[in-house]
């Protein structure tokens, strides 16, 4: 099975006065895993929802495969939900909670068995179906929510913070079982988070979105390395890109300079930049440093351990071809990077 295309055209969404989404337009790759990311208000959610028919559209269209499924209820347009909550029945053992679905559309007994029985095995919930929802762990209920998504065998899941209400190791291990249920079923998958992470890790494209329009979509390196704006520079990443007068390093008026924290080094080669520290976190692995460059404020990440203390001034260097640059006016990326000057207004 392989889920169809959704698109989505001039689609757009006002609670009273208040514009959600302003005209989008996307198109969601069948088969793949999608995610919309971005921080809150953005109109990720209230995306997910009108796919879904969660939400009327004040304008605008909704398209799964060759279907216009705009004005279509949602058990009628193939999809299945995962909410946040996981929206679990209490008083229902996890087995019922998974083929209640199909016990309401009144699915034959045998052929609900048999769906149960595949969607505990590919789960690991074969010795948990009889348990209620408390008597389960969270990584547990949040298998039970994708059993009975994967039990109506529909083409297209959308999954809304599928992973918000898990601790740190189990989000991690729960990402790879997303990624791994999805290629195995072919599900045309969409998913909402607001946590980069999950976004960069899980997905075959991103859809990074702001105030309502998608700002950049492509697959997680093309947006990690070269963000068409600012804003999504300075939102991917961690700590995300440093975007400093283009002066510090030798550009024009009119630019912004971006430099990723992580390419930055104590080599002795290159331009340096003299960092104030201010901050210093030890992550074990690297260093996180937190300062100024000439009153712009500057990250670093430097491998393994660096004994600097506030107020200490570091020599760092950016190797030339790791400089973005973005016009100052519009937050666009420049069509042709600017060459670094031979002489560096901020040498040591």
């Amino acid at each position: 099975m392989r889920g169809p295309v959704v698109r989505l055209r001039d689609l757009s969404k006002s609670f009273g006065a208040a514009p959600v989404l302003d005209a989008l337009n996307l198109d969601i790759p069948a088969g793949g895993l999608t995610v919309l990311l971005g921080g809150s208000g953005c109109g990720k959610t209230t995306c997910l929802r009108l796919i879904a028919g969660l939400e009327t559209p004040t304008s605008g269209s909704v398209s799964i495969g060759t279907r216009d499924v705009t004005a279509l209820p949602p058990a009628a347009r193939g999809v299945a939900m995962v909410f946040q909550s996981y929206a679990l029945f209490p008083h229902l053992s996890a087995g019922e909670n998974i083929v209640f679905g199909l016990r309401a559309r009144g699915v034959p007994r045998a052929e609900r068995d048999r769906r149960l029985s595949r969607a505990a095995d590919m789960l690991g919930l074969t010795g948990m179906l009889d348990r209620k929802p408390s008597q389960l762990s969270g990584g547990q209920q949040q298998r039970v929510a994708l059993g009975r998504t994967i039990v109506n065998e529909a083409p297209v899941c959308l999954m809304d913070e599928p992973l918000s209400n898990l601790d740190a190791q189990l989000r991690a291990e729960m990402r790879r079982e997303l990624v791994l249920l999805q290629r195995r079923l072919d599900l045309t998958m969409v998913c909402v988070t607001h946590d980069q992470a999950e976004a960069m890790s899980m997905a075959d494209r991103v859809v990074v979105m702001r105030a309502g329009r998608v700002e950049q979509e492509g697959p997680p390196a093309e947006i990690y390395d070269r963000p068409a704006t600012t804003f999504v520079a300075g939102f991917i990443g961690a700590p995300p890109m440093n975007l400093l007068p283009a002066s510090v390093f030798g550009g024009t008026a009119g630019l912004v300079a971006g430099v990723r924290a992580e390419v930055l080094s104590l080599t002795a080669s290159g331009p340096r930049l003299p960092m104030v520290v201010s901050y210093r976190e030890y992550l074990g692995g690297d260093t996180v440093l937190t300062g100024s460059v000439h009153g712009a404020p500057l990250q670093a990440r430097i491998a393994g351990t660096i004994g600097a203390a506030a107020g200490d001034i570091l020599p760092l260097s950016a190797p030339p071809g790791a400089i973005h640059w973005f016009d100052a006016a519009t937050g666009r990326r420049a069509e042709q990077p600017m060459p670094l000057s031979e002489k560096i207004r901020c040498s040591v």
